[in-house]
């Protein structure tokens, strides 16, 4: 039945308005949830098929005499498709399979883990080899510390990197220093450190700090910290085998959003040497873990600029060549290529989630300003996280994302 009184009149006209702007919204074009720029998934950083896989730079093959040249004969391995903690689960049965010695110990470790790295391991090669231990950090390293002084190998678990403190004194004190308090006659060096680091987005003050920086002044120590699955297996590998104790710290957002075809074979990837994924001439980009992937997204934003951001990157710069170093072992860090980069680059930007007081990023500057003075065509610029505990609320706000980097980028090639 139709309506013909005043107020139903009154009602159209007030409609009308209202009708046209939601046709407006109707025919808009929804953008891509991803709009143009790269996430993890679509990284070209990673190595989706199996000749990228079985090509990696710096892969050594366990089953090969490597005393010559790398091959870049690939006939004859296979790889499967694995995200990072799948790719690590992977490295420790291996490790477990060739090393009788070999044992996996931690909180929760026997059930999977928190992040499943050590699911089903226990079922295979038994609970004498892969067990639970108490919730003592302190204890659980010092463990690990007594079995490798008697020549076996202890992977221990930290169940997060914001745990590891309590267990400072015996991976300083005493892990770090062993070899050398007894004249090398006795060493760790078969200890193995494992703990997931660098944020979740939501983990806060405990889940999701970065403490890599706490171990740059211990030598005796390495510190190892991979970008990928393929990155995961092979520097795990290497540093289960490496003659000093190393701490395997696994950036834990990577854990499922990494996925790379991995070598189902045993390999390895060289401890203290850095990785350069994108060759440039302008700016040297350094970082590690997470970040890289940040960084990635920051050189998509430079070159081509989303709507709204373009006025605050000159057109001159959108052609800048930048090269990204993935620094992948902490300590020791590769300073040969790092100033190597730099001296030819003229510029340097280092990105890390840490804090920015007495960080990774300190030290390099340091070393880089020491080496590179007379070559730098701007100060070396520090992106990370600010000097706070990570907050429980806004912790996308305290992590260098790709506009942070971005930023500094553009001011540091218009220095």
């Amino acid at each position: 039945m139709s309506c013909f009184t005043p107020h139903c009149a009154r009602r159209a006209v007030a409609l009308k308005p209202r009708l046209r702007f939601l046709r407006r919204w109707q025919s808009t074009a929804t953008p891509e949830a991803a709009g143009h720029l790269p996430s993890v998934a679509t990284s070209k950083l990673l190595r989706p098929t199996r000749d990228e896989a079985l090509r990696t730079p710096g892969i050594r093959w366990a089953d090969e005499d490597n005393s010559g040249p790398v091959r870049t004969i690939v006939g004859g391995r296979e790889t499967r498709k694995m995200n990072t903690y799948q790719s690590i689960r992977d490295a420790l049965s291996l490790a477990l399979m060739k090393d009788d010695t070999a044992v996996i110990f931690g909180e929760d470790v026997a059930f999977g883990g928190v992040f499943r790295c050590t699911m089903g391991l226990a079922e295979e090669f038994g609970r004498e080899r892969v067990f639970n231990t108490p919730l003592s950090e302190q204890g659980i390293v010092g463990f690990g510390i007594g079995i490798a002084a008697m020549g076996h190998t202890p992977i221990v678990e930290i169940q997060f990197a914001d745990y590891i403190y309590p267990a400072f004194d015996q991976i300083v004190n005493e892990a770090a220093k062993f070899r050398y308090r007894s004249g090398g006659q006795y060493n760790v060096g078969g200890l193995t450190i494992r703990c997931p680091t660098m944020s979740v987005g939501h983990g806060g003050l405990y889940h999701s700090q970065s403490p890599e920086g706490f171990f740059m002044g211990a030598p005796g120590l390495k510190v190892v910290i991979p970008r990928s699955p393929i990155q995961a297996k092979g520097l795990l590998l290497a540093s289960i085998r490496d003659p000093n104790p190393v701490i395997f710290m696994e950036p834990k957002i990577l854990y499922r959003s990494a996925v790379e075809q991995v070598p189902i074979d045993d390999f390895e990837l060289p401890v203290g040497r850095a990785d350069t994924l994108v060759r440039g001439s302008d700016l040297t980009l350094l970082t590690w873990g997470t970040p890289l992937y940040h960084c990635e997204t920051a050189l998509h934003m430079l070159a081509s600029p989303p709507p709204g951001l373009d006025k605050h990157v000159p057109e001159s710069l959108r052609n800048a060549k930048i090269e990204l170093i993935d620094l992948r072992t902490i300590l020791p860090w590769d300073v040969e290529a790092v100033v190597e980069s730099v001296i030819r680059t003229g510029r340097l930007v280092i990105v890390h989630e840490a804090g920015l007081t007495a960080g990774v990023g300190a030290e390099i500057a340091a070393t880089v300003q020491k080496k590179c003075f007379l070559k730098l065509e701007a100060p070396v610029r520090r992106i990370t996280g600010w000097d706070t505990p990570v907050p429980l609320q806004y912790e996308k706000f305290y992590i260098p994302d790709a506009l942070r980097i971005m930023d500094a980028i553009v001011e540091t090639l218009k220095y």
